[in-house]
């Protein structure tokens, strides 16, 4: 193959870590659905399901880029990959919540590692032109993730029937967690056809093994212009002093080190991964039924896909920061109408409807018969009073979709919104920068610390979010992640850079104040 198709096939390859993470996030919306009344979960225990990958990731991400600069970046992917098996296969066998929170923690490790591997290494064999299209490639493949579990969940819960022998309420969550292991083997063996990062190799002192793989990507043209760049850089910074992590606090490092945590704590804490792990139980909120709900999944993940190929087509040619900016006050205004559908809904159960319903205590809704609730809260708390956690967790979609008045419309147009302006602006737009801001001395370090952050506030946000809708309401819930969003386009405004169509090592010069004084 051409050079051009080369270089996209190991950036896909090496990608694939976020396919994973993508499918692991989509199933397991669908999964909660059956998993948490199988062992009668509290929502905050069902919060920890959840989030458990995201809270093991925030520890992986923090280490994996500097072990990578240790090990190499080739040798650490296969490692993420063996992972992302094991627990594939642990999660499907769990007899209990305590051993499907410890297999998916084996999980968030692997992906933690995955998310931060691929941005760097993809960085370390692009040229400045094709770069950000290359980088994007992860988010691309995170939101194909979504796609083929949200489409997984969706026939998994289609042929989950009466009439169906082989698949039941009690097995299907096991089959819909055990079919990530088929990806995850494909990613381990496609591991084995990427060379090591010619960058790292550079720095290990290995220069003609990074010169022939430099010349097999980029041609003989291109590839010693590269390593021209590169000695160049090494010679500036050939006095320079082993990394100590106390370094990344340096003044001169201050700045980008502030615009990166920025952006990496906006991604998480308007709440995408929120919208991604729960959209089944969200989607039931807007009473369109349990079907419709694992339906309306494949719809999100089918967007989320159409606009990651916006970004990839955009990100060179309109630059990183007018993505970010578009991006998030469209997540901002997407998220406020969702709060504004769900504080107009209403709910109330009629007689007519609680006779209709199959499961065995039915009747004891009939005292909550034609009262309607403006609240959504206080709705859910009547139904689990009268019902009992177990059996309102095992038919919420039912008793959701029969009791709620809203205009589920506005609400799949907001979360819908939402969707598509993250795909095109903070999702992969944040890889991108991160990838590109820092020196090569110190990006294993600050994209570790940065992702530690990140994934931090995203296991928070997922644990909380169950609590948030029993507790808080819909409306309440997107109305926060809304303001957060609104405060953090006007904070991108006045301090985002951009980064495109220029050399590592040229934005180094540009965004480090004294750049060789850091050696």
């Amino acid at each position: 193959m051409n050079q051009k198709a080369y270089l996209i096939f190991i950036s896909f390859i090496v990608a694939l870590g976020g396919f994973l993470f993508g499918f692991d996030a989509g199933i397991i919306s669908g999964v909660m659905s059956y998993a948490g009344p199988a062992f009668n979960l509290t929502e905050i225990q069902a919060g920890w399901v959840v989030s458990a990958p995201s809270f093991a990731a925030m520890f992986s991400m923090l280490f994996s880029g500097r072990l990578s600069d240790y090990f190499g970046r080739k040798k650490l992917l296969l490692f993420v990959a063996l992972l992302y098996a094991i627990s594939a296969v642990l999660s499907a066998v769990a007899s209990s919540y305590e051993l499907l929170y410890i297999a998916r923690i084996i999980g968030g490790i692997a992906f933690g590692a995955a998310l931060v591997l691929a941005p760097i290494y993809i960085a370390e064999i692009s040229t400045p032109e094709n770069r950000g299209k290359l980088v994007s490639i992860q988010q691309l493949n995170i939101v194909f993730g979504f796609f083929a579990a949200f489409l997984s969940n969706y026939f998994f819960n289609k042929y989950n029937t009466s009439e169906n022998t082989f698949l039941n309420d009690a097995n299907v969550w096991r089959w819909m967690l055990g079919v990530e292991l088929v990806p995850a083997l494909c990613y381990f063996i496609l591991l084995f056809f990427i060379p090591k990062s010619p960058r790292w190799l550079y720095v290990k002192g290995r220069v003609a093994a990074a010169k022939n793989i430099l010349v097999k990507i980029h041609g003989p043209e291109n590839g010693l212009k590269e390593m021209n760049l590169m000695e160049a850089h090494l010679a500036d910074n050939k006095n320079s002093s082993p990394l100590k992590i106390k370094e990344i606090l340096k003044p001169s490092l201050r700045f980008i080190l502030v615009v990166g945590l920025f952006v990496g704590v906006l991604q998480q804490i308007t709440g995408i991964n929120a919208v991604y792990f729960y959209a089944t139980s969200i989607f039931k909120q807007t009473g369109i039924g349990t079907d419709a709900a694992f339906s309306s999944g494949v719809l999100l993940s089918t967007i989320s896909v159409i606009f990651t190929f916006v970004a990839i087509y955009l990100i060179d040619r309109m630059g990183r920061r007018p993505l970010l900016l578009v991006g998030t006050a469209g997540i901002a205004m997407s998220l406020l109408l969702c709060a504004y559908g769900f504080h107009e809904a209403s709910y109330k159960l009629s007689s007519e409807k609680i006779s209709q319903f199959n499961f065995s205590n039915s009747e004891k809704l009939l005292p909550l018969a034609d009262k309607e609730f403006t609240n959504d809260v206080a709705f859910k708390k009547a139904l689990k009073t009268a019902l009992g956690n177990q059996t309102y967790r095992k038919n919420d979609g039912a008793l959701l979709a029969a009791a709620t008045r809203i205009d589920a419309h506005l609400v799949l147009l907001g979360i819908l919104g939402f969707i598509a302006c993250f795909a095109f602006s903070l999702g992969p737009v944040m890889w991108v920068l991160l990838s590109e801001l820092y020196p090569i001395k110190y990006r294993g370090l600050a994209i570790g610390i940065i992702a530690f952050v990140n994934s931090l506030i995203s296991s928070l946000v997922q644990l909380v979010f169950p609590w948030e809708l029993s507790n808080i309401g819909n409306a309440g819930t997107f109305f926060i992640f809304g303001i957060i969003a609104l405060v953090g386009f006007f904070v991108l405004l006045k301090i985002l850079p951009e980064t495109k169509g220029k050399s590592l090592e040229a934005l180094e010069m540009d965004l480090i104040p004294n750049a060789k004084s850091l050696e």
